[in-house]
């Protein structure tokens, strides 16, 4: 597994492109809407609840469009409005690893990765799949996608350091129960601030994207992207700050 230097926005940029063309076939992208176009991106803290908010305004309605799901895990589609960042991956309890922690919210109808949390308020937790919800995962660099990026993966023997609200996968990935709002147009993520160690001195982008799990070829990743819809900056350079609502 390559490992991508942190917070290496050139590189990124060359290495994120929308539209990419594929070279499996047999991989099919949702075809980008207005849904998964980004208008505008803002992030904010809010002193009166201590919070910070993660903002994308889409041309069309946030959350709207989602995938079908493909009947097996193998194969599975994720749906992503995602937040990368130059926070390090430390501060929500991923160890010293280098990688890009990210902030999104997918959906993925296949399967349920957020055993603690019922997202839909129906008294069951494996049925959320579908319903945009939150998650923290580390993106490198995996030339084997179309994206260029991947979600990090534990090898076998490595001793990971993860949150304990890793789902179990072997993935740097975990799911933390942040609240996923979404109004019209816009989708909302919503972090109390000590769930980042209270940083607000940090910089970050948006991105819609398409990623698919593969547990069948050892030549892809377990969790690449696809597809890139749309880069807020244009070329993922990370340039946006949080504003300060208590100022």
């Amino acid at each position: 597994m390559h490992t991508l230097p942190l917070f290496s926005a050139s590189l990124l940029g060359g290495l994120l492109v929308v539209g990419a063309a594929l070279a499996d076939e047999a991989i099919m992208p949702l075809a980008k809407n207005d849904d998964l176009s980004i208008a505008d991106v803002k992030g904010r803290y809010v002193a009166e609840f201590d919070m910070l908010v993660f903002e994308q305004q889409v041309a069309g309605q946030a959350g709207a469009t989602v995938p079908d799901a493909r009947g097996q895990m193998d194969g599975a589609p994720v749906l992503t409005y995602a937040f990368p960042t130059t926070l390090p991956p430390s501060v929500v309890g991923f160890g010293d690893v280098e990688g890009i922690l990210t902030l999104v919210a997918t959906s993925h109808p296949d399967f349920d990765d957020t055993p603690l949390w019922d997202e839909q308020g129906d008294g069951s937790y494996d049925n959320d799949g579908r319903v945009f919800h939150s998650h923290w995962v580390v993106l490198v660099e995996d030339e084997r996608v179309p994206g260029g990026l991947a979600i990090r993966e534990i090898a076998n023997g490595e001793q990971a350091t993860l949150p304990p609200t890793n789902p179990g996968m072997p993935l740097y990935l975990d799911s933390p129960g942040l609240s996923v709002v979404l109004q019209g147009d816009t989708l909302r993520i919503l972090v109390p601030s000590w769930r980042v160690r209270n940083a607000r001195d940090f910089s970050f982008d948006a991105v819609t994207a398409y990623l698919e799990v593969n547990t069948s070829d050892d030549s892809r990743p377990m969790l690449g992207i696809y597809e890139v819809y749309d880069v807020a900056s244009g070329d993922l350079s990370l340039p946006y700050r949080l504003a300060d609502e208590s100022q």
